[in-house]
Order: structure tokens, then sequence, then C-alpha cells
């Protein structure tokens, strides 16, 4: 990292330089506390207000204001010296929640985004039940819809409530050049955190309690800010964006289906795939009008050559199980670390099955006197349906999202594994592997010089088939090793999706606030 730091070094002086002399912005990063409209939500029949403070730009040298850009949401009762749900204006929890998907550019989350959206929200965003500016001139808004959320019910239970945009792969700026590509997004939310971090004392809300969500590419960056908090690895970037001189870990981890692990997620796929040579491409509520396809022999060829090299990056992470056994796998990919993988597909058939859902149809299971005590892991396999062809991730054609996204400032898709580089159909550069390791939680994880969020909440479908259940289990594993407090999970029957429970990650979250 000494030459990149070096050359970041270097550009935040000329950028600095080029502010001053053309006359650029440059951003006050205090917090206006008079900056704000009055909203007034309603959530499960309670009707409350809250102030808004949107469109507020977190770093002093934006490269891009269009999503550097935070809103913060603050229920009114604490301007009132009340409390709510238990928490005052010093002990609420900040829930910190992105909308990044397909690590495209994202804007923030407002009280009436949709929760898996990552386009700015009709007429502004607003409700309109009493929505006002404190001059008294009303504002236009409109009725949030029956599925509010995450933003509304947090702010219903007394939670202050931040979101950041963040840059994304196809960001440009005016003359063509990329802007968003790795780390973009994820230091655009450290710089979100550090403003947040930079004002606590005037603002309600505790800053050491900020709890990030996120789903799919949007959980990748949730698990990121926790696994990788004051990484002097970041550093140069957020000082190019006069990011608020201040520390960035958070406390908790909210992460659904995390896309992580990029450089190792194709050999966990196809490891789990394996010998499954159908697919249906695309997101699962697509796939009722989509025929069933077959993978071609090369596809076929590349899926047995990633299975194989799996085990043994499994195995070089010497990972323990709780009884403190070493989890491995042979090279024919079976072994305990397997057994571990579907001991939560259990779990989660047996918390389906003790809520009501009838679970005699999954004839994969065996289940005796109530208790799911089996699964026949091939067969769930197949259930699933695989969605991607091989490599999933670092496509042999630098054709996916992620290859996009470590990408350059000019150059757009890039390789970032060996055996996509080696096998490629199309002429390629390869990522720099320092910027690989920054998207990946693994690397930083009880590393010195890193403070990594205590808590971690991770949910993965049973039936998302985005990237292979190994990723999270990995993750998850990893932490506990290291004494982090881990509730990780496969929900049953959910596809690639997040935010399905929030009564439970609420009461998640209570649980480690009070």
């Amino acid at each position: 990292m000494k030459r990149i730091s070096l050359k970041l070094l270097c550009l935040t002086v000329l950028t600095n330089l080029t502010g001053y002399m053309f006359g650029q912005q440059v951003y006050d990063l205090r917090f206006d506390k008079e900056k704000y409209v009055i909203q007034t939500l309603i959530s499960e029949g309670k009707i409350f207000r809250v102030r808004a403070y949107e469109n507020i730009v977190y770093v002093a040298n934006p490269v891009d204001t269009a999503y550097q850009k935070l809103n913060i949401y603050i229920p009114e009762e604490y301007f009132e010296g009340k409390s709510v749900n238990g928490y005052s204006t010093q002990t609420a929890p900040i829930l910190f929640p992105n909308k990044i998907g397909g690590y495209m550019p994202a804007f923030p989350a407002t009280t009436s985004s949709n929760p898996m959206g990552d386009r700015p929200p009709l007429n502004g965003g607003m409700t309109p039940i009493g929505v006002k500016r404190p001059d008294g001139m009303p504002t236009m808004g409109m009725m949030s819809g029956p599925q509010q959320s995450a933003v509304v019910v947090a702010l219903s239970k007394g939670y202050v409530v931040v979101s950041a945009g963040a840059r994304g792969r196809t960001t440009k700026n005016a003359n063509g050049t990329y802007t968003g590509k790795a780390p973009a997004a994820l230091v655009d939310l450290k710089a979100a955190i550090r403003y947040l971090k930079f004002n606590d004392l005037v603002m309600p809300g505790d800053a050491n309690k900020i709890i990030s969500n996120g789903t799919s590419a949007g959980g990748a960056m949730s698990s990121l800010l926790g696994a990788t908090g004051n990484n002097p690895d970041y550093e140069p970037y957020l000082k190019i964006l006069g990011a608020a001189n201040t520390s960035d870990d958070i406390f908790a981890v909210s992460a659904y289906c995390p896309i992580t692990n990029l450089d190792h997620a194709d050999i966990a796929y196809e490891w789990q795939f394996a010998g499954i040579y159908t697919y249906k491409k695309g997101f699962p509520m697509q796939q009722g009008n989509q025929e069933t396809s077959q993978l071609d022999d090369r596809q076929i060829k590349v899926s047995k050559d990633l299975a194989t090299l799996f085990p043994a990056y499994l195995n070089s992470l010497n990972l323990k199980d709780n009884d403190g056994s070493t989890l491995s796998l042979d090279k024919n990919g079976n072994g305990n670390f397997k057994e571990l993988v579907k001991s939560y597909v259990i779990a989660s058939a047996q918390k389906a099955l003790d809520s009501g859902t009838d679970m005699s149809k999954y004839a994969f299971f065996t289940i005796s006197n109530g208790k799911v005590t089996q699964i026949n892991f091939d067969d769930y396999v197949k259930y699933m349906e695989r969605q991607k062809t091989p490599p999933a991730f670092d496509a042999l054609d630098l054709s996916t999202a992620e290859n996009q996204e470590l990408g350059t400032e000019s150059i757009d898709k890039q390789h970032f594994t060996k055996y996509a580089m080696d096998n490629s159909t199309v002429n390629s550069s390869m990522a720099d592997m320092d910027i690989v390791k920054m998207l990946n939680p693994m690397y930083y994880i009880g590393q010195p010089e890193t403070n990594i969020a205590k808590h971690w909440r991770i949910r993965h479908g049973s039936k998302d088939k985005d990237t292979g259940l190994a990723i999270s289990v990995i993750l998850g594993t990893y932490l506990q090793n290291k004494g982090f407090n881990v509730n990780l999970e496969f929900p049953w029957d959910k596809p690639h999706s997040g935010d399905y429970d929030l009564a439970e990650l609420f009461d998640w979250i209570d649980s480690i606030c009070r």
C-alpha cells in the first residue's frame, strides 16, 4: 500500500490546491441543527414527528455531490426532553442504512424510500402528513405505502436514522473519468460515519452506537464498515475527500446476503453447486418467465476447476467449530465444514417448522417427532437451483458487476482472480490486489490498527443463490473465532433480499444497545 498511499497523498495536496486556485467550494462539516423540516410519519398506527436534515454533503472536498450526501432523521421527542422506547437524546442508537445494490451508485434513503431501491424517491420522498419547514411554509410530499422501510420503523422505535449516498461502479465526472470504482463506495460511507463522529456532541444520538444495515452489495459494505474500522489502508482516500479527522469504526453490523469475499466467491459458489449444470439466470421474481438453460462444455469444465480449489482455501483459514475442532474439507469437498453449513440449513427449517410452516413437502429433510434431524444436501441444492454461470463473479468475458466495480478511473472492467485472468476470453488487465483486499472483510478481522464492530447480525436466505452459503458461514465463523458476537441465520426459503424481518432486527439492536 505504500506506493498507493504516496500517490494519494500527493493527490490530496493537488486537490486542495486546485480547490483554492479555482474557487471550488469547500464544504463545512459542522452540523447545522437549524436546517431541517418537520415530517409527520406513521408506523403501525403510531403517528409521530421527526426532524429531517436532508442532502447534507458529508466531506469537505466532494467528488460528486449528487451522491456524497446524507440524510439525518431525528425523533422530535428528543428536542422536547422526552425519551422514546427507553432511549434518550444521549443514548439513542443510530441506524445507518445504505441503499447500495449491485455496487451501483446510491442515493441516501429517505422516510419513503423503497427498501430495495437505489433511485431517488418520487416528489422528493416526503410524507404529506403535516410536513412543514421551520418557517411554517408547506412542502410537497407523498404518502408512505403499506410496506414501510426500516427508516420509518426505526424512527418509531426511538432510533436516530442516518443514511448516506455513495458513488458506484458507473459513476463518472464531466471528463468521462470513472470516479466510483472500488473502494469509493466504502470510503464514502466511512466518511459519512466520520461526519457523525465529528458532530456527536451537537447531535442527538450516540455515535458510539452506530449500527450499519445493508443488503447484497450493500450488505458487503455494511460488513466492511464493521471489519475495517480505522484501518490505515483507507486513510489516504479519506484525506483526498476532506473527511472529518476522526474515527470511522462502528458498533454493530446488520448484513443481509452480503456479496463479499469476492476473490474467493467463485470457488465457494462452484463448491455448492458442483454437479448442477442447469441454471435460471436473473433474480427470483423474474424466474417464473425464464426457461432453464444448460451450461456448455466449457462452463462445466470451469465449474469443476473452481470447485476443486475451494477445499484448499477453506482449510487455509484454520476455522474452528464451537468445540475448538478445526473445520476442514477433503479434496472431494466433504468434511465437517460442510456439516456446519448443513446445520444452518437444518436450523432454518426447524425454525420454520416451529412457526407452523408445513415442511413435509421438502423430501430432502428428515423430520421425526417435530425435529428436523437430517438433510440431503445435494437434493436441497437442486431445489435452490443454480442462478449464475461459472465463474459467477469474475466472469471470463468481464460481464459481471464485480468486474466493473474493480475497474480503474480509466479502465471500466477488470479481472480480479488468477483463474479468470488466466482463462479470460477477452483482452483484460488484472485489478490491483491491494484494492481487491480492501473489499474483503476477511483480510482485516483481527488485524492490528483495526477496530472491529463488536456485534454482527448476518442473514442469508436459504433460497438465496446470488452467492454461496459458505461465504456467510466463513465470515460468521471467523468472527466468532476472534471473539465477536455473531448472530447468523439462513431464513427459510428467503431469496436474495433484505429488511424482511424488521421486528427481529430491532429486537436484536435493542438487546445489544440497552
